[in-house]
């Protein structure tokens, strides 16, 4: 699984305190897996997005790496910083929409890797895209992207395609590529629930649609 565990993220504290620059180098790998499910028109988008709200967020941190040590400091200094403009602003925003992209990048491979599937259609992966956008996305876009979305799954590649694009290229037994796909997962959950919680914790999650 070359393409998700070439940079891997440091294991949580048991503080849950996320360093931002180790979490900030280790995701900045994975916007390309979203190349993987094609559907430029659809994935392109959230490609860009992904990219654009880590590049906000390295912004502010590069702009004082002390004060801005952690995610949870970022949220902190500019919930002072912003006032009532907090959080639809700055780094705060831009990782909220970032763990969203985050959220159903893990809830595809979880599903996937959890063997759900079309039972008529084992290398399909629509149901697994399907679990994922529910869960993660689909509260948070208006109609027109919910329906650009829905037509998009009949457009994913089948699960072997995208499982020998996410070893780029290379030929790999199925079980291995799942078993790559459990040691990211395991490494990458923790540190996207903690920052889940931390929204909630400092009332920073908003519900607005794009």
């Amino acid at each position: 699984m070359a393409l998700l565990l070439e940079h891997e993220f440091r294991p949580l504290p048991a503080d849950k305190q996320i360093e931002t620059l180790p979490f900030l180098e280790a995701v900045a790998h994975l916007p390309p897996f979203f190349d993987c499910l094609g559907t430029p028109i659809v994935y392109s988008p959230v490609k860009a997005d992904l990219a654009g709200n880590i590049k906000k967020i390295r912004a502010v941190y590069d702009s004082n790496p002390t004060k801005f040590k952690t995610l949870q400091n970022i949220l902190e200094v500019e919930k002072e910083m912003h006032g009532a403009a907090w959080p639809k602003t700055g780094a705060t925003l831009a990782l909220m929409w970032l763990k969203r992209g985050l959220k159903f990048m893990l809830v595809l491979l979880q599903s996937i890797s959890d063997g759900e599937r079309d039972e008529e259609h084992p290398n399909l992966i629509r149901v697994n895209a399907m679990k994922a956008y529910e869960i993660a996305l689909k509260k948070y876009h208006g109609w027109m992207l919910q329906k650009l979305f829905m037509g998009s799954v009949y457009a994913l590649p089948y699960k072997s395609d995208l499982l020998k694009a996410l070893e780029k290229g290379r030929e790999v037994k199925e079980e291995e590529s799942i078993e790559k796909i459990h040691q990211f997962l395991a490494r990458v959950t923790p540190i996207l629930d903690a920052i889940y919680e931390m929204y909630t914790r400092m009332n920073a999650e908003l519900s607005y649609k794009a």
